[in-house]
Formats: C-alpha cells, sequence, structure tokens
C-alpha cells in the first residue's frame, strides 16, 4: 500500500489522471461509459496500492466537482431548447424523485429482515433518497459524447431533468438524515423539515438567478486585459453562488445550475473562451471525482454476499420498477410524448457520482448502517452504468428515436456584440439555377461567402469560384432575416445558425 504524502501526492494524482485518460479511451472505443472506467480505476488502485479513507475530502472534492459539472451543464443548455420540455422537465426532478424514492424505500424495508437486517421505514427511505436522482455528469457525458440525436425534445428533457433534480435528492437525504439523528446530535422533525425543503428551494431558485445575472453584468463591464482571467472571475461566482447560498439556507446545488442557465443564455464577453475551458475543467473534476470515490471504496466490504444481493436488488427495482412508474406518472400529462419517448426516458435514468456523495452523509453523521447504506449505492451505481449507460445509443436505435446528428463544417464562432449573423448550408441545385460561378448567386446586400468546404478541403473563394451541389459555405451577413428568406426562395431549408 501507498499512502498519501508530500513526497509522493503530486506523482500519484499524475499516474491516476493519465491512467483514467487512456481508459476513457478505450471506452469510447467499446461503446463504454468513460465514467464508469474512471470509477475502476480508482477501485483498482485502492484495491491493491493506494490506502485512502478520508470521508472529509472525498465529500469535499465531490462537492467542488459538482458545482462546476452542474454550472457548466445549465450553461450550455440554450433556454430555447428547454422552453418546450419545462413542465415534464419539472416534474421529473421534483415529483419523480419523490416517488422513485418511496417505491424504492418499499422494496428496501420489505426484503431488508430477509438478509437478516432490521431496518426501519426512515432508514429505508434515506437509502432510497441518496439514489433517487439521476446523475447530471453521467447524462450529460453520455448524451454528449454520443453525438446522437434524439427526437421528440427528448435531449434537452433529459439534461433538464439531471441538471434540476440533485436538489430535490439533497434535500430529502439531508431531511432523512436528521430525522434519524438523535436529538442530542441535533435531530429535525417532519415539520422543520418540510419547511427546510420549501426554503432551500425558494432561496436557491431565487439567489441561483440574482447572482447568475451579476456574473453577466461583472464580466460584461469589468474589461480584463488578460482575457484568461475571465475564467477564473467565473469559476470564482460558482463556487460564491453555491457557498452563499447555503449560507442563507437556500439549495447551492439549485443556485448553481440557475446560475449557469442565466449566464449561457445571456450575451456574455469571452463567450467561446470561457465555454472552450469549462468543457476541458469539467472533464477534470469529473475525473477526479470518480477517481476519488472509486478510492475511497472499501472493495472487501463491496464484495460481501449480502451486500452483493443487496445492491443487485436495488439496482433491478430502481431500473425496471420505480424510474419506469415514476416517468410515466409524471409525463401522463403531457400527451405529444409517445410511448417510446416514455420508455426510453424511464431507461436513461443513469446513476453516478451523485447518489454516491450523497451516501457519504449518512456516513459523517453516523446514522446506523451507513456503511452498508453507501455499499448499496455504490453497487447501485456501478449496474447502472453498465447497464443503462452502455445501452443509451442501442436503446433510442431499437426504439426508433435516434437520428444521426449533423455537425457544422465550419468550427467558427462570434462575439455576443457582433450583431451579424453567421450561417452554414449546402448548395443546391436552386442556388445555381442563374450559374455556376458565386458571383451569379444573388444574396442581400451586405453578405459575403467566407469559405467554401468542398470534400473536406476548405478554401476561400472569389466571384468567378465554380460551386458544385454539395458544397458547403460559411455565410456572413447583416441582413438576417433577408437571407433566410433568399435560402427559402432557393430550396435551402436545411440551415445551420453557427
Amino acid at each position: 500500500m501507498v499512502y498519501f504524502s508530500t513526497e509522493n501526492i503530486v506523482l500519484i494524482g499524475a499516474l491516476l489522471l493519465f491512467v483514467a485518460v487512456m481508459a476513457g479511451k478505450l471506452a469510447y472505443r467499446f461503446g463504454a461509459p468513460a465514467l464508469l472506467l474512471f470509477l475502476g480505476v480508482g477501485m483498482l488502485f485502492g484495491w491493491h496500492f493506494i490506502s485512502y479513507r478520508s470521508l472529509d475530502m472525498t465529500q469535499f472534492i465531490g462537492m467542488i466537482a459538482l458545482c462546476v459539472i452542474l454550472f457548466t451543464g445549465g450553461m450550455d443548455t440554450k433556454f430555447s431548447d428547454i422552453r418546450p420540455v419545462i413542465g415534464p422537465g419539472v416534474l421529473l426532478a421534483t415529483v419523480g424523485v419523490i416517488v422513485t424514492a418511496f417505491i424504492v424505500a418499499g422494496l428496501v424495508w420489505f426484503i431488508a429482515p430477509w438478509l437478516g437486517i432490521e431496518m426501519p421505514f426512515a432508514l429505508a427511505l434515506l437509502l432510497a433518497s441518496t439514489m433517487a436522482s439521476t446523475d447530471s455528469a453521467s447524462v450529460f457525458s453520455i448524451l454528449r459524447t454520443k453525438k446522437q440525436g434524439l427526437s421528440q425534445n427528448l435531449r434537452p428533457l433529459l439534461e433538464l431533468e439531471s441538471g434540476s433534480n440533485d436538489p430535490m435528492a439533497y434535500m430529502l437525504t439531508v431531511l432523512l438524515v436528521g430525522v434519524l439523528t438523535s436529538p442530542d446530535a441535533g435531530g429535525m422533525g417532519i415539520g422543520s423539515g418540510l419547511l427546510m425543503l420549501v426554503v432551500q428551494f425558494v432561496v436557491g431558485a431565487l439567489s441561483g438567478y440574482l447572482i447568475g445575472r451579476l456574473a453577466v453584468w461583472t464580466i460584461n463591464r469589468i474589461n480584463l486585459t488578460n482575457t484568461s482571467l475571465y475564467s477564473v472571475l467565473l469559476l470564482a461566482f460558482i463556487f460564491f453562488s453555491f457557498s452563499f447560498t447555503d449560507l442563507l439556507r437556500g439549495n447551492g446545488y439549485l443556485a448553481v445550475y440557475i446560475s449557469g442557465l442565466v449566464v449561457g443564455n445571456y450575451k456574455l464577453t469571452q463567450k467561446r473562451t470561457l465555454t472552450i475551458f469549462f468543457d476541458g475543467f469539467t472533464w477534470l473534476v469529473q475525473i477526479v471525482m470518480f477517481l476519488t470515490l472509486g478510492l475511497f471504496v472499501n472493495s472487501h466490504e463491496l464484495f460481501e454476499p449480502r451486500v452483493l444481493i443487496f445492491g443487485v436488488v436495488v439496482a433491478a427495482c430502481l431500473m425496471l420498477v420505480a424510474r419506469p412508474v415514476s416517468v410515466f406518472l409524471c409525463m401522463a400529462p403531457f400527451r405529444r410524448f409517445s410511448a417510446k419517448a416514455r420508455l426510453y426516458v424511464s431507461w436513461v435514468g443513469l446513476r453516478g457520482a451523485v447518489p454516491i456523495i450523497f451516501a457519504t452523509y449518512p456516513l459523517m453523521a453516523g446514522v446506523e448502517h451507513a456503511e452498508l447504506l453507501f455499499n448499496v449505492v455504490f453497487i447501485g451505481t456501478i449496474i447502472s452504468l453498465l447497464v443503462q449507460g452502455t445501452t443509451v445509443s442501442g436503446m433510442a436505435n431499437l426504439l426508433g428515436l435516434a437520428f444521426k446528428e449533423r455537425k457544422p463544417s465550419f468550427d467558427v464562432d462570434m462575439q455576443d456584440n457582433i450583431h451579424s449573423v453567421l450561417t452554414e448550408v449546402e448548395v443546391n441545385e436552386g442556388m445555381l439555377e442563374n450559374g455556376h460561378t458565386l458571383s451569379r448567386i444573388i444574396l442581400p446586400d451586405n453578405t459575403l461567402v467566407m469559405m467554401v468546404c468542398r470534400d473536406g478541403e476548405y478554401f476561400v473563394p472569389q466571384g468567378k469560384t465554380e460551386l458544385k451541389v454539395g458544397d458547403k459555405l460559411l455565410v456572413i451577413s447583416d441582413r438576417g432575416e433577408e437571407l433566410a428568406t433568399t435560402y427559402k426562395d432557393m430550396g435551402i431549408d436545411d440551415v445551420m445558425k453557427l
């Protein structure tokens, strides 16, 4: 065993990151979730090479990572995409979590005596609550890595749910830990717990929105000479959003997600720079978080027969009973979703780091059977990633909900203070009916074809350049509405705004 010290911690950290990245490459090749292999690498090193059992540090790393993941998920979500699915998304993130928790709790309470475990219903509900929310890191990572389109607005629905349902599971977990704690240790009554739920939601949502607006206002006006510092400034706002909201007794995770939504949907200086930084940084914190959780778990306890049976039964109930029931119940009022769409949402109820982190709260509070709860949650997470995570694309194809997502040929972007419209279109016969040279194509004034992509090669065109059907054009214009009308007259319906 290697023990952490100032002499070897950097070497060990570098080695873990390197192995995790290589595992991620292997996972992508074989269609497995990369996060599962990150977890596996941590378990492997923790079992044979590294002694690590710091509960405080594990919880701290998880908190920091979740803040970044939730904020980045919110920032990458366009409000125009989630507006049509806000209703079902909010219901799944609130009522769906509660229904899932009670169904799983009922099963846990029923089977616990068969395994020789005396477990009151409140403790069973605590176990279920830690696993009741889908994991934002897993859902964001898998859906965006697959680059697969989903019909019926399912992708924004799943991302909205996974980004916003953690607060409900967190509050249920904290409430039940308080209820199960003895009065001398600061136990909490049901009435005060319900009041806490309401306060956490209201304060968290309001605080997140206001801090998000403050972040936008500050970044757009501070005018930093070193553009790299904008990322540092926004990172400060993320952690301020969480900690300040928590200080006000609100839900910090909800505040962080809403702050990300606000920042991502307003015009922002250096937005592309910020997006690139947070994409890479989010992967880093995800890797560190999953490695840490893998190191923390006691593999010898994990593979005890009683724990394995308990974990498998709970995971099966969660995937095959609790999740489908909660999804079909919450989506019942929304008739526009087909039965196949509801079935797919039921299947993509991925668990990941969030349930494991929430399972550390009973450990911190000294709740009875806390070690068992943690191990069961860990096994349930592994099974979810292994079974559901590897079949996200396959299930979408099986249900006929997948389509190939078109990728832009031009990886360009403009600052938000530039009001020109940047589009990518494919040349068709209608565009060439007046002639095949660029000068013969009738476009609005103040419109320029900047670049052509033909068979994977790029070049800057001139007026005499001959165009071919299938060429991709990068077009910039100050007359966005006129250009859209021109495209329509040419029979071009597939216009990609960049």
